[in-house]
């Protein structure tokens, strides 16, 4: 069985099972944060403690709906381009899946694409002792809430949610899996200046894409001719991956991978609600290297 049968029929067998629990019991508490229960286990969480990482695996650390997907697919195609390996069927992001992964995981060869959306102090510390290099990326809060809200109510794992208006509100309180975006951005602003991180965004990527492989590639030690550049950038697009996953893994295309745009909070958000996240913003992040980072005046007001 190819990669991409393998991982898709991971995927069917997750939205099966997601059909048959009912919405109050898709959401998992583990040490006070709030995770989806069909995808994430307190045993998984645990076994992910004694996982061994590697010095050259490529780590991927974003908020939900920051371009986990688009970032992931990215440095697999880097991969494949500057090592000749193919992606693994495993899922890469490690709170999922049961925690025999680890085990399968130990036996992939490297470079290994590894992601996470878990908060800065809930990685294990033996990640950071490795010195692994990790990839930090982010979205601005509004576009990432807008997106939150849709692939709450798009995907079966989830509960839905009645209203945007609701949703809003969980999200400005952190009562959301993988909890507040303010909580994640201000724990990484403390380290965006260590060795081996770097902090990428959303909308620069949506920029000039060539220019992002370019970064990652050299951030991660790949070597890449201008033309492999070119080539990954061209077929790395979220409009590109979105085309190519719909036909591969229309499921999943339809659930993880919406419009990737930068500004759709404006037919969302209300004046009030655009003021609040203004006000919370300014609390967190102006004059942060992260803060300005965001460019949080361009696409946010």
């Amino acid at each position: 069985m190819s990669h991409e049968e393998q991982t898709t029929k991971q995927i069917k067998k997750l939205l099966d099972d997601a059909s048959n629990i009912p919405q109050e019991k898709k959401l998992m508490h583990f040490n006070g944060v709030l995770y989806p229960g069909i995808l994430c286990s307190e045993e998984t969480f645990k076994a992910l403690e004694s996982f061994e990482a590697r010095e050259d695996d490529l780590m991927l650390v974003s908020y939900p709906k920051c371009g986990t997907n688009w970032s992931v697919n990215l440095l697999n195609d880097i991969v494949k381009a500057a090592c000749n390996k193919d992606p693994s069927s495993i899922i890469p992001i490690l709170e999922f899946g049961a925690p025999d992964k680890f085990e399968k995981l130990n036996q992939e060869p490297s470079p290994r694409v590894l992601a996470t959306h878990l908060h800065y102090d809930n990685i294990p510390q033996k990640f950071f002792d490795k010195k692994l290099k990790m990839l930090v990326v982010f979205r601005n809060p509004k576009d990432t809430a807008v997106s939150y809200f849709h692939f709450y109510n798009n995907n079966p794992m989830l509960p839905n949610y009645s209203s945007w208006d609701t949703f809003f509100e969980d999200y400005m309180s952190g009562n959301v899996c993988w909890g507040s975006y303010f909580d994640h951005a201000l724990a990484w602003n403390k380290h965006i200046d260590d060795e081996g991180v770097l902090i990428m965004t959303f909308e620069e990527m949506k920029e000039d894409l060539t220019v992002a492989v370019k970064k990652l590639s050299t951030f991660f030690g790949l070597c890449l001719t201008e033309e492999q550049s070119q080539e990954v950038a061209g077929k790395g697009t979220f409009t590109a991956m979105k085309t190519k996953l719909t036909e591969t893994r229309k499921d999943f295309a339809q659930i993880f991978l919406r419009k990737g745009e930068v500004g759709d909070w404006k037919n969302h958000f209300s004046e009030a609600q655009s003021q609040e996240i203004d006000a919370k913003f300014e609390a967190c992040l102006a004059g942060t290297k992260l803060g300005d980072m965001l460019k949080y005046n361009v696409y946010c007001k």
